[in-house]
């Protein structure tokens, strides 16, 4: 058996630890033909690197995993990784860019080339980065959503619900990137408030009686309006209904119409609408059968549908022109100051339009009555449950979902077309030929759409099991155990993954959703790169200087202002750089930070308290360690103590809590039941009781083999619970500790997780050792108070005893005069001057003879509290200055107050021990 090192040293530990475990193979699953547990991997996209909500989540993931291992199911943590296509391609088209040429230039086979070149190069990072997160993913099945399983999966999806009508190509609103020339997700849309106006115009009636005014935020857009709106109940325009009005600047004829949709009090009550460039309008258009008039090129510039003078002009040139020519015509009205809401990308910042096009659509509505279904029913429950009615609100309301991308990098829409227009969909040209019977002479084209990235996601559960073809692997790990995920994409992944595995699979694709909250910085700010808060896990685990972290974080900055900015952020919040952790710290932050809140603080500074929580556990395992000399696993000559039966009582009831907050998905909770077990209860008290004992040179054999089976063994069942959370030091001890114990395991990652065992149930020895822990406390707590010095034995005196603690009392007396430093007790009616404290009814006396001064200790306590008094005296002064309290940052007041609380509370304590040092002189 090696000796453990003095102290834990992470970095020297866990890489090497990971490298033992993946090369032993203890990820993989299939090793068992027991009930299978499995969790997916929402996939992280191949652009990036892993941020601090993959390193929360990975952290919960892998928890479970670990925990259901143990228990002794067929665990599976499937990994993989997105090719997103937008960012990855945006990525490649950089690349391209700094050499001067384009994508084509190059054309799309060379250009998709040139992608996997740089996935190749690339994609490795997250899974070194997940590696040093400790995570046990069964990493034999790696999966790409590009890969060729993953690929056939799109294309028999595709074709699957083309057939069966759920799928069509037509003519839609969607959001439109006008840099990147492609449909873009709702996902992908940030919308920002920002400051614009809102114009004013008049438009007016074909009859020549008056004209009727209308407000608008994008101007260039009333060259393709079809009507204007009316509320049917508002009075003002009831007689207006019907009648046309001559459209500004256009050659055209427009009705106004009745819609309920029109606010009466907004604005004029009159509204224009432009069915081919806004949402709202496409819906009233629809409703009346008016015309799509769209007035943009796929370029936001203005097309063949505008007047002639404005076609070509970009959409904002075009803005400037249209109010220019409306003020010139006499009917510009007013223009007033307005913040509204503006959809921008979240890849170039652009602003997005509203987009008439042609792209392929998924029924969604008619796919989301039964996703709908089984949350309702309880067939799928999410947690915390309050997000099921999220999950409502978006699925009651399903539009069809725009699955079509207008760029190269992605799966490529398995639709062909002959020059009349002709669909023909099949797994290829040749299918398509044979499927539809179409002779060689008829030339087709395929569609040059990819897929949205979430379509070939949505089939992550099963594709990733090799789903189209039935496995043994879809067989055993299908329907999933449970999605650990944000609340962010509950629509955009969870509600389509429920959809297509239920209509694929027949089955739902996971029992439990669990939502984490958002990751943010220590004071409550979302994390983000122009804000200079971001963190990488791996730099809390290794650390990292100041110097580094400024560079990094202001790397990709292009402006100076805002590089100046983040710079000064990092040193005003890190003026030392970070410190390392060590991965099991940063878990266990993670994890104690995983409540039921939507937002999550995340501060630095509470690692160092889990940090600490490991050389903990470290030092405890080398006391115990050093003190199994003479002890056998095999000995069975126990003679156990009320310590031993309580500390065996107290991790029972732990080992319970541990498995009921994993089965609520109450990970804060798990880890706070672990961090009190350890720390208080069995490092602060059980090895303080050990250390007594094993230092009385009169127990017998029996007794000491019952000590040190109980430290080695709580210790070793402590290690098994904590495992989950923290990984690496788990295994190193254990390692240790396992020639001590009866389990022949290879690692702590496939030994036994502890189960709650009716047997070591001991409500009794509990009791008595609460008893005597307030015995000792109470003993100490007088030393202290009355400036004894720790090293000193003084004598006890016990007063007003009930009969049953003076039978505790018998069978605890040596580890009450070896804890609490007593030379002798006594029991007695009878007691000499002395500071006395109660226990229940019991009193404790501690006589002072010869142990202090007691007029030299009045006199330090009445320097101490003169100190006091002038400290309160200031901070009374200060605190009553209006100027001060009215000027002051609120955090400098506030901390003022709370010294002064401080202050007082000390005060009080000293008033009490002075007086008691009176009684004694009395």
């Amino acid at each position: 058996m090696s000796e453990m090192q003095r102290n834990y040293d992470p970095k020297l530990l866990e890489q090497q630890c990971y490298e033992q475990w993946e090369k032993k193979g203890l990820f993989r699953c299939g090793q068992t033909t027991v009930t299978p547990y499995t969790i997916m991997l929402p996939p992280p996209n191949i652009t990036g690197t892993l941020h601090m909500g993959h390193g929360f989540q990975h952290t919960l993931m892998d928890l479970l995993t670990r925990y259901h291992r143990m228990m002794g199911r067929d665990a599976l943590w499937q990994p993989g990784t997105d090719h997103a296509g937008i960012a990855t391609q945006m990525v490649v088209e950089r690349n391209l860019h700094a050499e001067g040429i384009t994508r084509h230039d190059l054309g799309r086979e060379k250009f998709v080339e040139k992608i996997w070149q740089w996935k190749e190069y690339s994609g490795g990072s997250i899974g070194k980065q997940m590696r040093r997160l400790g995570v046990s993913c069964d990493w034999s099945r790696e999966r790409f959503t590009m890969d060729d399983g993953l690929s056939q999966a799109v294309k028999t999806c595709f074709i699957k619900l083309y057939e069966d009508g759920l799928i069509y190509r037509g003519e839609r609103l969607v959001n439109w990137d006008p840099v990147l020339l492609t449909a873009v997700s709702d996902l992908e849309v940030v919308q920002e408030e920002e400051k614009g106006f809102l114009w004013h115009f008049a438009y007016p009636l074909v009859d020549g009686n008056g004209q009727i005014e209308i407000a608008t935020t994008r101007p260039e857009t009333m060259l393709g309006d079809v009507a204007v709106a009316v509320n049917p109940d508002d009075e003002r325009y009831k007689d207006l209904i019907g009648k046309m009005v001559k459209l500004p600047l256009t050659e055209r004829e427009i009705p106004i119409i009745a819609d309920d949709y029109v606010d009466m009090l907004f604005g004029t009550g009159c509204v224009k609408i432009t069915p081919a460039h806004d949402f709202n309008d496409y819906e009233i258009g629809k409703r009346h059968n008016l015309a799509m008039i769209n007035i943009l090129t796929d370029e936001a510039k203005m097309n063949h549908n505008a007047p002639q003078n404005y076609q070509g002009l970009d959409r904002f040139e075009a803005r400037k022109q249209v109010v220019l020519d409306m003020e010139q015509q006499g009917l510009l009205i007013k223009v007033e100051p307005h913040t509204l809401k503006v959809p921008r990308g979240d890849r170039t910042g652009v602003i997005l339009e509203p987009y008439l096009t042609k792209q392929w659509f998924v029924k969604a509505s008619e796919l989301g009555k039964a996703a709908l279904e089984v949350v309702e029913n309880g067939a799928v429950r999410f947690v915390p449950d309050n997000w099921k009615n999220t999950y409502y609100s978006w699925m009651r309301d399903l539009q069809d979902w725009c699955i079509s991308r207008q760029l190269w990098w992605g799966h490529r829409i398995p639709a062909w077309y002959d020059d009349n227009g002709n669909i023909y969909v099949g797994e290829s040209e040749v299918d398509v030929r044979a499927k539809y019977g179409l002779s060689l002479g008829l030339k087709l084209h395929q569609d040059e759409d990819v897929f949205d990235t979430w379509f070939s996601a949505a089939l992550w559960p099963f594709s990733t099991l090799g789903w189209p073809h039935k496995t043994a692997e879809l067989k055993k790990y299908y329907p999933t155990s449970v999605l650990v995920t944000g609340f962010d994409i509950i629509f955009f992944w969870v509600a389509r993954m429920m959809m297509f595995g239920l209509y694929f699979m027949k089955e739902i694709p996971f029992k439990d959703i669990y939502i984490t909250g958002l990751i943010r910085d220590a004071e409550g700010q979302k994390m983000s790169k122009s804000k200079g808060n971001v963190l990488d896990p791996v730099d809390l685990i290794d650390g990292i200087t100041l110097q580094d972290l400024v560079a990094k974080r202001t790397q990709s900055l292009m402006q100076p202002q805002m590089k100046t900015r983040v710079e000064k952020q990092t040193r005003k919040h890190f003026p030392e750089g970070i410190e390392a952790y060590g991965t099991d710290a940063l878990r266990f932050t993670f994890t104690a930070l995983a409540s039921t809140s939507r937002d999550i603080c995340f501060d630095v500074s509470r690692m160092e308290g889990y940090r600490n929580f490991c050389n903990k556990l470290w030092n405890a395992s080398r006391f115990v360690m050093m003190n199994l000399d003479g002890y056998h696993r095999e000995s069975n000559q126990y003679e156990m103590g009320a310590a031993e039966q309580w500390i065996w009582h107290e991790l029972n009831n732990i080992v319970a809590e541990v498995h009921k907050h994993i089965a609520n998905y109450r990970f804060d909770l798990l880890a706070q039941s672990i961090y009190e077990f350890v720390w208080n209860q069995y490092c602060d008290w059980y090895l303080e009781f050990a250390k007594a004992t094993l230092g009385d040179a009169d127990i017998t054999l029996a007794r000491r083999h019952a000590v040190q089976y109980t430290l080695v063994s709580v210790l070793d069942r402590i290690l098994r619970i904590a495992h989950p959370i923290i990984p690496f030091i788990t295994e190193e001890i254990f390692t240790q500790v396992k020639g001590f114990t009866l389990d022949e395991s290879t690692s702590i990652m496939v030994s036994s997780f502890p189960l709650f065992d009716e047997n070591l149930v001991n409500e009794k020895a509990a009791s008595e050792v609460e008893w005597l822990k307030k015995v000792i406390v109470t003993i100490r707590t007088i030393r202290s108070e009355m400036n004894i010095k720790p090293g000193l034995s003084i004598p006890l005196y016990i007063k007003n005893a009930t009969t049953d603690e003076l039978i505790k009392l018998e069978a605890t007396k040596s580890l009450i005069e070896s804890m609490a430093k007593v030379s002798d007790i006594m029991v007695s009616d009878e007691v000499p001057m002395s500071a006395t404290s109660l226990v229940d009814s019991m009193e404790l006396h501690i006589p002072l003879a010869g142990l202090i001064d007691v007029s030299a200790e009045q006199a330090r306590l009445k320097k101490e509290q003169e100190k006091l008094e002038k400290e309160i005296s200031r901070l009374m002064s200060k605190l009553t200055n209006e100027k001060f309290v009215a000027n002051a940052p609120e955090d400098v007041v506030l901390k003022e107050k709370e010294k002064l609380q401080e202050y007082q509370m000390v005060q009080s304590k000293l008033m009490a021990q002075f007086e008691k040092l009176e009684a004694l002189l009395a």
